[in-house]
């Protein structure tokens, strides 16, 4: 059986406690690998190593940082099909999608980030009058935190650390133990790739071991944090005494508000997308679908039959759309909401169950594609996040009851509008509480674009030039000419 190691200071090298921690495939529900169960002993090495490199990675010149990170984005590259077929064993994603969207977009991330470096700019500002000139130069933090989770392991780890690194930071990093294969596989891509021991450091475990540890480190000064708003809270308030400057994209419970006058078909179409894509696990889901009045038959007719044609299975065949859920626990929560949303009145228009799947997959961790209507916008079932294939339907019959129904929820991350009016759209658009809308499409990201939530949907924004100033500090020099 496969054992995993840590990546500290260039190498691979095992937990000090000496203790692995099963590690399952979802689709078959059977342990396939060990993983390292660190502590914070694993993390100090890590930190001590981080900051050794930091001095001489600082100096390196951005257009040299960038190479090396678009040297690991072609390794990824060339490594494809090897790296969705650790993603969609270890998350339990078809394995198409990782195939075609998972690693793709972590190459993206990498080749982004390496070319983004050389074109981030200081600014300088001449005092007209008084003979002085401001300039504002940019210094990377030293070591950076970077937590990142389960549901789309590579493509999101990457996403931090990518940027951190290119600004000339250090990074101790964590992956989610639920789904740490390919950031494992990283490790090995990063040693061929060159890149300095000590820059990248890879450290596997729980959260209130290894992430908790990384947040306390009094040598960690910045934090990025992608994963629940339970957990976002806590880190929050480990870090916020220490004066921590933290990045935290949190939990989604998504609108997708369809107006009458849509293109039906397009609507339609990316809505089974939006709904179920990752078996629903992504944060970005459309989770709450809002259709007005004299579209909803329709729309709940041809949305519920698509529904029940959508095949679950072996991930790793290519007739599958489904795949399994991450984990056990994580079914057992998803069941737990259908369940509830039963007990607040709503009716199960189509899956709500557990799916065996024949062969190999016997024991896996499948759910059918769900969903429901009748329940009121306010209940819990359309206000908490699930996390999973499930979404629920319900009907309005103006704009401002549909803008009430999409902001009364805690979360603020973000939504979908459906509308031939562009007037609507705007108008809608700017009174919804999320940070990033869709207009006609769904999940079509510039990376140059500030990516983050409102509300309980996290803290600041990545992606772009905004993820750069956030991994550096910016300072501030006046002369007077």
């Amino acid at each position: 059986m496969r054992k995993l190691q840590n990546y500290i200071n260039g190498q691979l090298t095992p937990p000090v406690s000496g203790q692995y921690i099963d590690n399952y495939n979802p689709a078959t529900g059977e342990v396939y690998s060990l993983i390292p169960d660190s502590d914070a002993q694993d993390v100090e090495l890590a930190v001590l190593a981080a900051q050794a490199a930091f001095p001489s990675w600082a100096k390196t010149p951005a257009e040299k940082r960038g190479q090396l990170l678009m040297r690991i984005a072609d390794l990824i590259d060339e490594c494809l099909d090897q790296l969705a077929e650790a993603e969609s064993t270890d998350n339990g994603k078809p394995l198409k999608l990782a195939k075609t969207v998972d690693i793709p977009r972590a190459s993206s991330n990498m080749r982004f980030y390496g070319t983004a470096i050389p074109h981030f700019a200081s600014e300088a500002h001449y005092m007209e009058g008084t003979e002085a000139i401001n300039y504002t130069i940019r210094h990377p933090h030293g070591v950076a935190g970077c937590i990142s989770p389960w549901n789309l392991p590579l493509y999101l780890f990457t996403w931090k650390i990518a940027p951190a690194l290119a600004a000339g930071n250090c990074v101790v990093a964590k992956p989610s133990e639920v789904t740490p294969m390919t950031a494992y596989l990283l490790s090995e891509i990063c040693m061929e790739a060159g890149l300095p021991a000590g820059v990248l450091n890879i450290v596997h475990g729980y959260g209130h071991k290894v992430g908790a540890a990384i947040v306390a480190h009094p040598k960690v000064p910045v934090i990025s944090f992608t994963g629940g708003t339970a957990t976002g809270r806590s880190i929050a308030a480990t870090a916020a005494p220490l004066f921590k400057k933290l990045s935290l994209e949190l939990g989604g419970k998504n609108p997708n508000i369809i107006f009458a006058d849509c293109d039906f078909d397009n609507a339609l179409h990316t809505s089974i997308q939006s709904s179920f894509a990752n078996q629903g696990q992504i944060c970005l889901c459309g989770s709450r679908i809002f259709v007005e009045r004299p579209l909803y038959i329709k729309f709940r007719e041809a949305f519920v039959e698509k529904v029940k044609a959508m095949t679950v299975g072996d991930p790793l065949e290519e007739a599958t759309v489904q795949g399994a859920v991450v984990s056990e626990r994580h079914m057992q929560k998803v069941l737990s909401y259908i369940a509830l949303a039963k007990q607040e009145g709503g009716t199960i228009l189509a899956g709500g169950h557990r799916v065996q799947v024949a062969g190999r997959c016997a024991n896996g961790w499948f759910i059918s594609p769900t969903v429901i209507e009748g329940l009121p916008c306010d209940c819990r079932t359309n206000t908490e996040e699930i996390f999973g294939p499930v979404v629920t339907l319900t009907p309005f019959d103006t704009e401002e009851e549909v803008i009430r129904y999409a902001n009364c929820t805690d979360y603020g991350l973000s939504a979908t509008i459906w509308t031939q009016n562009l007037s609507r759209a705007h108008r809608v658009a700017h009174q919804v509480h999320a940070g990033i809308i869709w207009v006609n499409t769904w999940l079509l990201r510039d990376l140059r674009t500030p990516f983050g939530g409102m509300k309980n949907s996290g803290v600041g924004r990545e992606g772009g030039f905004e993820a750069l100033r956030f991994f550096t500090e910016s300072q501030n020099v006046c002369v007077k000419l």
